[in-house]
Formats: C-alpha cells, structure tokens, sequence
C-alpha cells in the first residue's frame, strides 16, 4: 500500500493592502516553478547520454555544478535546508529518518513564505520515509508522499500521482485535494539513480538505466504543463541532493560538504548561462520567491541567484495576497 498523505481543504484567497512602506519585486513572467529534486547526480551522469530532456533544460539554461550542499550530507537534513533556508545549525534537523516523538519540522518554510507573501500555493511528492518530518499540513500546500519500503512506490508511480493530481486540479472543484487549482510551486523528489548508484554501483548499467527513467519522469512533468499550456508561463528548477558516489540515505555522512547541481531554465531565464557566482543549496528557496515576483522580509538564509535572470526587476508597491 501506498502511503498518501494530503492536507485539509483550501481556503480562499482575498487581497489585503499592503503596509505602508512595504514593496514587492514587480510583476514576473513566472506564473508556475517545477523544482525537481534528484539524488546520485551530477555533471558526469549527463555522459551517459541517457538525459535528453535534462541536457535540453541545462543548454537553454543557467547551471552551475558546484552549488554547495549542506553538512550532514543527509537527504533529511539537506531536503530541510532546502525548504527551509537555512543551515542545519539553523534548523535542527540533523537525524535522517522519520521519528514521530519529534514532530513537524518547526523552521517556517518556502511553502509558508509563498503563502505569506503573495498567496501562493504549493504541491510537494516526496519518495522517502524519512521526509515526513517536512510534510507539515498546511490549508495552502498539498503533499503525497511513498517511500522506499514500498516496491510500488516507484519514479512511474509519483509521476501517475502528478498527472492524477492536474486532472483532478483542474477539475473545477478540486476534489481530494487542498489546492483547487495548478500550484504555483511543484515540488517533486525523484531520487531513484542515487539508490541504483548506491546498490549497483555508479559505473554500473542500472545506474545508467536509472538515469533515463529519472529524465523520462522529467520530461513527462514537463509534458503535463504543456497539455495545460503553461510552458510559456513556467520556469524548472534542477538540483541534487547528493551526487555520485554519496549515500544520503546513510547513517552517517560521507562527506562533509558535497558539490551539487543547480541548474534553472524557462522564462525569464539566461540560457546558455554558465553562473559563475557562488551558489549554495539553500539559494533555492529565495531564487523560487524572485522568479514569482515575491520579496521576502525575514531572516533566512537563502539569497536569490541574481545572475541567472535576463533583467533585472524593479520594485513597486503593490497589495499583498493574504489568506484567511
């Protein structure tokens, strides 16, 4: 059985003015962002020419593969920096495995700052256990969550699960889900090459194999946005949480600090940008606020990649959607 997790009914939203003095990135192509999240991947997994779709976003886009990852390099702890922000120092997560004594993770999140600053929604799938601990319920985010314990639970299964979840979005009346509508963030964990890498080996066919089915999974994702003729309004995000030869699933780390992709693609987006900043895992968070015309007021640590844009926005004051 698959473990499916979703969070109460959605409330609807109304526009409340801002206060004085307040001002917001003005108004940015990017209606939608799709970050996929991968693991075991890195610059030499594209040699393999076993990722097309993947390959396509990195040539029409802005990357860099030496984004830094956290430390512990653990898929609990970086997932949490990732939505977080912040640090592990920051967050406290430092365990890698799902303990119900512990309760949600108390950081506030990008997924609460996108409703908090523009009344954005979101939609997480997540393959693992252990990243329970993230999936807060919230009225403005949706989350399905399987794991690795369960054989079904597979790459073709989350992506049936994100096609399931369009149609039934954009249903007109959202029914089993909170978000009654496409989210403005979708989130989707697609870590099925870092577990063949780690139980074949990463020289080995399976890994390669594993490789094309992550890539499929990607371009049926992009699909699904086509087919709603939202490609012209939608920006991808790709990154890792691991790269070859890691193990985040561990115990313990193997490494302090891991290298990580980061690569961002679509609308508004420089392509064929090789970002020559310092960017870090954490960056994802902000740089998904800036590429929805949002601007944040709190003290995270989480920087937009200025660089990757094709002009810069300017500011304005505007009201602020705000839920109930």
């Amino acid at each position: 059985m698959v473990v499916f997790l979703e969070t109460t009914a959605g409330l609807p939203a109304y526009a409340a003015p801002a206060p004085v003095g307040e001002t917001v990135v003005a108004a940015s192509p990017t209606e939608h962002v799709i970050l996929f999240v991968l693991e075991g991947f890195d610059k030499d997994s594209l040699k393999a020419g076993t990722m097309p779709s993947l390959s396509k976003l990195v040539k029409n886009g802005a990357a860099t593969w030496s984004a830094t990852g956290v430390k512990p390099a653990l898929r609990l702890p970086t997932m949490a920096s990732l939505i977080t922000g912040l640090p592990v120092e920051k967050h406290g997560i430092t365990w890698n495995f799902f303990e119900i004594s512990r309760g949600y993770s108390r950081a506030p999140s990008l997924f609460d700052y996108l409703d908090l600053s523009g009344g954005r929604d979101s939609a997480i799938f997540f393959m693992d256990e252990s990243l329970y601990q993230l999936a807060r319920p919230e009225p403005y985010t949706d989350y399905q969550l399987c794991g690795a314990l369960r054989p079904e639970c597979n790459t073709a299964k989350i992506v049936a699960y994100i096609q399931q979840y369009f149609q039934k979005a954009t249903s007109g009346h959202g029914y089993g889900h909170a978000i009654p509508a496409v989210p403005h963030l979708l989130v989707v964990h697609l870590p099925e090459a870092g577990r063949a890498g780690v139980a074949h080996g990463w020289d080995s066919q399976e890994y390669r194999d594993a490789l094309g089915t992550v890539d499929a999974a990607i371009q049926s994702v992009l699909n699904v946005f086509k087919q709603h003729a939202l490609t012209n309004r939608t920006t991808i995000m790709v990154t890792s949480l691991s790269g070859k030869r890691i193990d985040p699933g561990a115990e313990a780390p193997a490494a302090d600090s891991p290298v990580v992709p980061w690569i961002v693609s679509g609308i508004g987006i420089k392509p064929g940008q090789v970002i020559r900043q310092p960017v870090s895992i954490i960056d994802t968070g902000a740089t998904v606020m800036r590429l929805l015309g949002l601007e944040t007021h709190t003290e995270w640590d989480s920087t937009a990649v200025e660089e990757i844009f094709q002009a810069t926005a300017t500011s304005s004051t505007r009201p602020s959607a705000k839920k109930p």
